[in-house]
């Protein structure tokens, strides 16, 4: 077991004189099966193709792009494991500080839109080599799209890389498929069937039984067509109902071929047991090593897909909506492998994926039907046919806690709280409290008011309340002293002021003091993202309210924390902005206290104790990819 090659001399140790594939990755080199590119690269391997590996290569010059000569059969682009806007710049469009995914932590490795620069460095070295590019990025913006960074619709990312063919969703079924076409001598121009593919034509007749969506430079200036456009694909992410989608621009016809069938079982295993090295390259280590891997490296991937359908979430459009889950054997196999790593301190850090209490398909239906396109599971209430059960959840979190050498077994991935609320057996509940809390545990109702709610497809606030109080309960029985970290969103469609002040007061009824607060970001392929851009929502054509200048955020954050002097005046002028001069005062129900004129500027001690502090915690996902480290906004103490 090694490394796949990284220089053109460890190519030719293993006898190779040139790749069938050379794969160009945004990140640096990490070969653990949460990073998309190592599971990619060993489905290859597995399959007996060559695979050579370029992590952050320089794209200012030529030569990394050159390092192995031209491939066999293609090249293989991916942006890494997070969009490289997303990776470069905060909401507020600020550079970030560091980059976890690069050695030691250094920022400016990668290009911004790093699909579209790696795919034109190559297209400007070899003119005729396949290019296919996938992973994240690809995938969010595989059809014309709203691009908040440049605040326009852009193109297919297939046009404006000079790809021949973009790979969306998780990949595996897909890149076996095309390498075997692309083995047998089948040119890249006339692989056009492979599901969870885009490809690009001049000829119509290649795609069949199409909707055909609005043309590029007709939704460039009709919002109303970007969002028919929108809602088209939104409702087409599911592997047996989706149609093939057709979009028409000057001079190519972008066509979307319905998603891959998500893994079943057998498939998930197969991928997990493949030989991974488990860690990160060590030409890093001089470096820093890679930051990103230290909480995913004893974690445990259990899930794919998420019927929960956040609306700001992307999941649907990349993993889709069935979930997919690995068999017991398998997850403990991991683990016990795991637990023999010299740096194994006996905690397994999480067992989970982009919700980690799902562990298969919401209802049987989903299995042979697909997914419902004009409702939800768990929104605004849970659908009849929900399958609310943790049993094999159970099972496995109590077969991992027997290994020996393993003291703990956390869950950081998210718990769907709605969906635990739902479940009549308490068994779960009480073990998750008992067994896999290190103190507090995190969750995610992101706001409290109605119209925020429904815009964001959360429960309602009196689930999340009902939760609460059920969590306390246990816990005061269990004997134990534990704490919720809710997750809260500000500046989200259809907040404004008024809903804003809510929280706020909400936040001062319960005691929190939120440490930092997480603006909503529009990222390509949300309906969230999708009503930020139009004003409206793309389901009904209703319109929304939509915070977007700056200062109106910065009211909306400060009243989440308004406890905080620095925020006096942003709040003081929200209040009053929205004839809430009733919270401002000396009374305990009021948020701010008046103050003396011209005082303004002079420090005021915040109302309210000083808040808890919460221990940080990274978060991993299960689609092949982790999140970086998330700042706790919120300890939810009981009072």
């Amino acid at each position: 077991m090694a490394f796949l090659p990284v220089t053109k001399q460890e190519m030719l140790d293993r006898g190779w004189d040139r790749p069938d594939f050379v794969y160009i990755c945004g990140d640096a080199y990490v070969d653990h099966p949460s990073f998309g590119a190592a599971i990619i690269c060993r489905v290859l391997e597995s399959k007996g193709y060559k695979v050579c590996f370029v992590a952050q290569p320089n794209w200012r010059e030529k030569d990394d792009f050159m390092r192995f000569g031209e491939p066999r059969l293609g090249f293989l682009v991916s942006s890494g494991n997070i969009d490289s806007m997303v990776n470069h710049y905060t909401v507020a469009k600020k550079k970030r500080q560091k980059d976890y995914y690069s050695p030691g932590g250094e920022m400016g490795l990668r290009p911004d839109r790093a699909v579209i620069v790696y795919g034109n460095k190559l297209r400007e070295i070899y003119k005729h080599t396949p290019i296919i590019i996938g992973g994240v990025e690809a995938s969010l913006r595989r059809l014309s799209h709203y691009d908040y960074w440049d605040n326009k619709i852009r193109r297919s990312v297939l046009l404006d890389s000079g790809a021949d063919l973009l790979l969306y969703g998780m990949g595996e079924h897909q890149i076996v498929e095309l390498a075997e076409a692309m083995d047998s001598g089948l040119p890249i121009s006339e692989i056009t069937f492979i599901k969870g593919s885009v490809y690009k034509t001049k000829d119509e007749t290649r795609a069949y039984d199409f909707i055909r969506l609005p043309k590029y430079k007709d939704i460039l200036t009709n919002k109303k067509l970007f969002a028919k456009s929108f809602m088209a694909q939104y409702e087409n992410t599911d592997s047996i109902t989706a149609r093939p989608l057709l979009e028409e621009y000057d001079e190519w016809l972008v066509v979307q071929n319905p998603p891959s069938a998500p893994l079943k079982t057998p498939e998930l295993d197969k991928v997990y047991a493949l030989e991974y090295m488990r860690a990160y390259h060590p030409m890093y280590e001089e470096a820093g090593g890679i930051a990103a891997i230290e909480e995913v490296k004893f974690s445990l991937i259990s899930n794919r897909g998420c019927f929960g359908n956040c609306n700001f979430c992307a999941l649907a459009f990349h993993q889709g909506r069935v979930v997919s889950a690995r068999s017991h054997n398998s997850i403990v196999a991991e683990a016990e492998k795991i637990t023999w790593d010299p740096d194994f301190k006996g905690y397994i850090h999480d067992v989970g994926g982009p919700t980690a209490n799902f562990r298969g398909p919401a209802c049987k239906k989903q299995e042979e039907k697909g997914v419902c396109k004009d409702k939800q599971c768990l929104f605004p209430k849970p659908c009849a046919n929900l399958n609310v059960s943790h049993s094999d959840y159970i099972k496995l979190l109590r077969r991992l806690r027997e290994i020996p050498r393993v003291k703990k077994v956390f869950i950081r991935s998210g718990i769907r709280f709605d969906y635990l609320i739902y479940d009549k057996d308490d068994t779960f509940f009480k073990e998750l409290c008992k067994y896999h809390i290190s103190g507090q545990l995190k969750v995610a109702p992101e706001h409290v008011s109605p119209k925020v709610l429904a815009k964001m497809g959360k429960p309602t606030r009196e689930v999340y309340e009902k939760f609460v109080k059920k969590y306390y309960d246990i816990n005061r029985k269990l004997g134990m002293e534990q704490y919720l970290v809710p997750y809260l969103m500000s500046s989200h469609p259809g907040s404004d002021l008024e809903s804003a002040i809510e929280l706020a007061e909400y936040l001062r009824d319960t005691g929190h003091m939120p440490e930092q607060v997480q603006d909503f970001y529009p990222t390509p392929g949300t309906l969230s993202t999708a009503m930020y851009y139009t004003e409206t929502d793309p389901r009904n054509g209703e319109k929304v309210y939509v915070p977007k200048t700056p200062h109106e955020k910065a009211m909306q954050r400060a009243l989440m924390q308004y406890r905080m002097p620095q925020n006096y005046l942003l709040v003081q002028e929200a209040l009053k902005k929205a004839h809430r001069e009733d919270l401002i005062g000396f009374d305990k129900h009021c948020l701010i206290k008046p103050r003396q004129m011209g005082a303004e500027r002079k420090y005021v001690k915040p109302t309210g104790g000083k808040p808890k502090t919460a221990q940080k915690n990274g978060n991993a996902t299960a689609n092949g990819s982790t999140t970086k480290k998330k700042t706790i906004r919120n300890v939810h103490k009981k009072k």
